[in-house]
Order: C-alpha cells, then structure tokens, then sequence
C-alpha cells in the first residue's frame, strides 16, 4: 500500500513530529498554541479520532498495521503511515515500544477562550503553576469522569496536549473544555460570573472538601496548586473559601493529583 511508508533514517522528513519523544524535549517543543500533538496508544488515538481530531500521520509497528491497529488506519483511509524495525523506532522517539504501539501526530483544535469554557459551567477545577504532565493528565480524566464541566490552567501550567498527558488522560482532554487564563489564573473572571472560588492549601482556616455550603453552591470553582509551593498567596487571598483534606499518621498532604480527586469527588456535580 502506498501509505505505508518504511522509515530508512531518523533524518526522514515525515517522522519529524516523533522525534526524541523524551519528557524535556517534549517540554521545549509542546508549548501552547503549537499546531500539533502526539496521541499515543491505540484507545486515546481511537478516541481522539471518534471526536473528529484530524490526523496528519501514524507511526505504527508493523504488526499493529494489519492487526490490532487496523480499524485505526480504516477511520482515516487517507493518512500516511510509516513504520519500520523496532530499533529504528525507538531511535526516532527515543524511548521503548511498548507491546501496542501506535503513535498519531495530529492538529491541535482551535483554542477557546476562558469566556467560551466557562459559559453555562457550574463546576469548575483551575490548575496553577502545575508541572508535571501527568499531574495534570490525571485531573483532566478524574474532572471528566466526575462530571465537572471545564478546567482552567494558569500561563506557567504545564501543557494539557503533552504527550504524557494525553496519554494519562486517556483522552480526556478532547471531551473537557479547558482554557488558558491571564496571570491572576482566572480568578477574576469567576468571581465576575458569580462562582464561589476555594482553594487547596495547608491552612488551619480550612474546611474539609465535603463542607455542606460547598457542595450547594451553584458555581463552584476549586484551585489546585504547584506540586512544590501550591497555590500563590496572591490567589488564596483572592478565594472566598481554603479546602484541606484531613490527614492522619503525620502526613502533610497529598500528590495534587490525588488531592484533586478527593475533592472533585466530594464536590461534584449534584453531590447534595
């Protein structure tokens, strides 16, 4: 078949996107507004193509082709496909195939405005400064599988369409409206639309995630903070209410990962 294109060298102009798929590299070239991403393994690449993402290639091992990656390749009839050995594919990515290997390289969607995500929203998660890929890849699952209707992310947070992410999520960063915010992480623009903004910190003029006055309101919308400092002084003073988990055996806190699906549980949509 004409698609399918036997990758010779990692100079090849078409596996471009793939190359050296680390972690740092990943960082530097994924930044927001960029115009592709990498969607990996077969489920998030199905998914992503269910929801209308346009692929611009696929980098496969040859066994997925006519096997277990073959109803991908049937969604998108006309996509080049490269393939080759196993060494040369780990060469262009830079890490090691796992046993369903499918890689996509595809056009990130238009961006939308926090206006845009926010009209008719009634829960809310803002994640500020956050770092780490897969911190924010398990939000953006836990916040679709829980019903919150968007997410915002402050300018220093890391990028939702980074491959580990996106993967993390299991796609659902292309089923939940996010946006970025301005430096103040949306604060102001919540408030203006009549969300009651709380923040996760390690304060003693807390409440545990379950306050009874939380779970009523009718806009909500809950900070989550830096894996290393948490959330900025500035946005704690701006929020109405501070959320804490109660720990015991001297732990101090959670991964905010974790933290963040304790609370989007206990204030999720409904929950009464």
């Amino acid at each position: 078949m004409e698609r399918i294109r036997e990758i010779l060298s990692t100079e090849e102009e078409g596996v471009r996107p793939y190359f050296r798929l680390t972690d740092a590299q990943m960082r530097a070239k994924q930044r927001p507004g960029e115009a592709i991403f990498i969607a990996e393994g077969p489920k998030v690449v199905r998914t992503a193509l269910e929801r209308g993402l346009k692929p611009l290639s696929f980098l496969m091992r040859r066994k997925m082709i006519e096997g277990a990656g073959a109803d991908i390749l049937a969604m998108s009839p006309d996509t080049p496909v490269y393939t080759g050995d196993d060494g040369i594919l780990e060469a262009v990515t830079g890490f090691k195939l796992q046993r369903s290997w499918v890689l996509s390289a595809m056009a990130r969607p238009e961006e939308k405005t926090a206006e845009e995500v926010l009209r008719g929203a009634r829960r809310v998660a803002v994640l500020e400064g956050i770092w780490e890929p897969s911190n924010v890849g398990a939000i953006f699952r836990t916040a679709a599988a829980l019903g919150w209707d968007a997410i915002l992310l402050s300018p220093d947070c890391s990028d939702p369409w980074h491959r580990r992410s996106v993967r993390v999520c299991m796609g659902a960063v292309f089923t939940v409206p996010f946006a970025r915010t301005g430096e103040d992480s949306g604060a102001e623009t919540l408030r203006s639309l009549g969300f009651v903004t709380c923040g996760m910190a390690l304060r003693e003029d807390s409440v545990p995630p379950d306050e009874p006055s939380l779970r009523k309101a009718e806009r909500l919308a809950v900070f989550l903070g830096n894996e290393d400092h948490g959330l900025k002084e500035a946005t704690l003073r701006g929020c109405r209410r501070v959320i804490r988990i109660p720990m015991a055996r001297e732990i101090d806190s959670l991964n905010v990962a974790a933290a963040a699906a304790i609370a989007l549980w206990e204030l999720r949509p409904g929950r009464k």
